[in-house]
């Protein structure tokens, strides 16, 4: 995409978050704002793009994947649906993986401590899973493993050709010292995991080829969350997000989960998430961080990826909307999507594009059948008539 359709497009998404955000408050978006995202730099880089054009460019495959596990543990059967998910046939030089629900959603788990047990053992398995394709050692059960609640990759003097350096405020000393065995841990691992935060029971966790770090200046890695569930403010419901520069590129990823229910309205609800989401998401620059002009806010950056369980429904009657799946006519039943539509009145995401739906929609199957959508069988105990819907979306800002 060109400088000039990524300055519109730009400008078009801070235009629709300040009529959001219209109130005053310590989040308020004249306060936390990018030093950079003023529209004479823009002009500048169009400038200098007139002068020089000679652009020299780096190509990164990317996966971003999003899956709401239901609060299942990532054994037995969950161990092949990743293998099938990460598609390691054709694999990517990065991976990018939103979580929802890895534990359930139940008072204590939503009010108590965070417990970073399933945030490990899904990391473990992730990582078990991208290496094992290349025969590499790993080690299990792992020395020293990683805190996968909240981690960011640090690299290490002497490691590569580069010098590289990540953002890592609000690490302790036995932190630093978990991550220093990293390289140890993983053996001869092909996939390093660069970043991961949960909360609750949202989770992110990305991943990038060993090579790359030696290849490219990856640095200023950081992560947040954004807890806008009950009340306003438990972790039910939000968002974690990963921050980074790929060869002075500015990359975030936000996994996030929105409100549920199917009542016109509801996407008011998740309308008004998304929102602040994008008003209290922050990646404050530290000391470590030194001259670099990291973006401080999601819409600061360069690339940005949105994904997860966003919830947004079907305008449709269940019935109807089975018939649309049965003929696989996914342009039709698009014209009910709750996102889509949204999308093109500029309640939420104006500017940003939707990836391609070629696939049925993945709400709600059953968990005994996945050839079964629930309420499938009318009358049936316990079953709730819920129509099927893509809730499970990947938005993005090129």
């Amino acid at each position: 995409m060109d400088i000039e359709n990524r300055k519109s497009k730009t400008s078009r998404i801070r235009e629709w978050f300040k009529r959001k955000n219209k109130r005053a408050d310590a989040y308020q978006w004249n306060e936390v704002s990018d030093d950079s995202e003023d529209d004479s730099l823009d002009d500048d880089l169009v400038r200098s793009l007139e002068i020089d054009p000679c652009i020299f460019t780096n190509e990164l495959r990317i996966f971003v994947g999003t899956w709401n596990v239901a609060g299942r543990s990532p054994v037995g059967s969950l161990a092949v649906d990743v293998n099938e998910w990460l598609n390691l046939r054709d694999a990517a030089d990065m991976y990018v993986l939103g979580f929802q629900e890895i534990v359930p959603l139940k008072t204590k788990n939503v009010i108590g401590v965070e417990d970073p047990t399933e945030a490990t053992n899904w990391n473990l398995l992730i990582g078990k899973t991208l290496n094992d394709k290349y025969g590499c050692p790993w080690l299990t059960p792992m020395l020293n493993p990683i805190s996968s609640e909240n981690y960011h990759f640090v690299r290490f003097p002497g490691f590569g050709r580069r010098a590289s350096f990540s953002g890592h405020s609000g690490f302790t000393g036995p932190e630093l010292s978990k991550a220093q065995h990293e390289g140890e841990a993983y053996g001869g691992s092909k996939y390093k995991l660069m970043a991961s935060k949960k909360m609750v029971g949202v989770f992110i966790s990305v991943w990038m080829k060993k090579e790359f770090l030696t290849k490219y200046c990856i640095s200023d890695v950081k992560v947040s969350s954004v807890a806008c569930g009950i009340m306003g403010y438990l972790g039910n419901k939000g968002s974690v997000s990963v921050s980074m520069s790929i060869e002075g590129t500015s990359f975030c990823f936000i996994a996030a989960h929105l409100a549920s229910g199917e009542k016109r309205g509801d996407e008011g609800r998740r309308n008004h998430q998304v929102s602040e989401i994008f008003r209290r998401t922050s990646f404050p620059r530290s000391s470590e961080d030194g001259d670099n002009p990291h973006p401080i806010t999601i819409l600061g950056h360069d690339r940005i990826f949105w994904f997860g369980d966003l919830n947004y429904r079907l305008y449709q009657d269940n019935i109807l909307a089975k018939e649309f799946i049965k003929k696989q006519d996914w342009k039709a039943l698009q014209e009910f999507d709750q996102l889509r539509k949204e999308l093109e009145d500029g309640g939420v995401f104006e500017g940003w594009r939707e990836g391609n739906i070629e696939f049925a929609p993945t709400y709600k199957y059953s968990s005994a059948n996945c050839n079964r959508y629930t309420a499938g069988l009318p009358g049936r105990s316990g079953e709730k008539q819920r129509t099927p819907a893509w809730y499970v979306s990947e938005p993005q800002l090129c």
